[in-house]
């Protein structure tokens, strides 16, 4: 009897009902408490506590390689810092107001998630330390991290209030919702080895991509500048607006990240005739 209970609370299932209760409760906390939403305090709170599980995540990675302490201290490093620094930089432009309507000349927000994102993903694709650890690290955890993604939701309180325009903040908030609501289930069924379980983390990684260009392209065509097609009479103001803005010019970039590490991983694993000849 106790191993069928503890069977239920490792479920799938239940990681979905566990997820859906904890979403629905914080998007009824934004609703009925309008102050949480005003203070920042929300997507702030979320925003450093995603930062530092990376971080420590990472550490617990490096520690089941084979890497010497000093080599993982040095890998940590050269992750943790460009990290903080890049967190740090998008933090500073959107509380300066730089992502606001008519900052800049040029669009900036496009080009703070394309350009470093590129990058990242580049320098860690080739990275043999990079390898390494993916293949040190359990497979579920760089799904199970994207848990945070139901703060997407923020995007229907900003639409009910009027702020944000439908035609941005429904796709938005409904892909983030969704990826975010079926991460754990996801990662719950890679770990208990379920048939299909690695197929099904493929298709939510390549969901995950999909919910985020969706949201960058509308976010772009429905924001006041020169890429604006959509929304003309109902403009989208709270991607350049701090503290939302941070989920764009951050957020969004380092999902990315994961999502690419998460598909090197699996892919890796569904090769592992390869990973040895190499």
């Amino acid at each position: 009897m106790a191993s069928n209970t503890t069977l239920n609370f490792t479920s799938p299932t239940f990681a979905f009902a566990a997820s859906a209760a904890v979403t629905g409760l914080w998007f009824a906390a934004l609703i009925t408490i309008p102050e949480l939403q005003r203070s920042d305090l929300s997507v702030i709170g979320i925003r450093i506590a995603v930062h530092l599980i990376v971080l420590a995540g990472t550490w617990a990675g490096l520690s089941r390689t084979s890497l010497t302490a000093s080599q993982r201290m040095a890998t940590w490093l050269a992750i943790a810092i460009p990290l903080t620094v890049w967190h740090g930089a998008a933090w500073v432009i959107v509380a300066e107001g730089l992502l606001l309507p008519g900052a800049v000349s040029i669009p900036l927000l496009p080009l703070m998630i394309v350009v470093p994102t590129a990058i990242v993903i580049t320098l860690m694709l080739r990275s043999d330390r990079i390898g390494m650890l993916l293949d040190a690290m359990p497979a579920n955890w760089l799904i199970g991290l994207q848990a945070y993604r139901v703060i997407g939701s923020v995007f229907f309180v900003n639409w009910l209030a009027g702020t944000t325009p439908g035609i941005f903040a429904l796709p938005a908030g409904t892909g983030d919702v969704i990826t975010g609501l079926m991460a754990l289930p996801t990662a719950v069924a890679l770990a208990g080895g379920r048939p299909g379980g690695t197929k099904a983390a493929l298709f939510w990684n390549l969901f995950g991509i999909a919910d985020l260009v969706v949201a960058v392209t509308l976010g772009a065509l429905t924001t006041p500048g020169p890429l604006q097609q959509l929304a003309l009479d109902h403009p989208n103001l709270t991607t350049g607006t701090y503290p939302t803005a941070i989920i764009p010019a951050f957020t969004v970039p380092t999902s990315l990240v994961l999502h690419a590490l998460s598909l090197r991983q699996l892919l890796r694993r569904t090769r592992p005739v390869a990973r040895v000849a190499v």
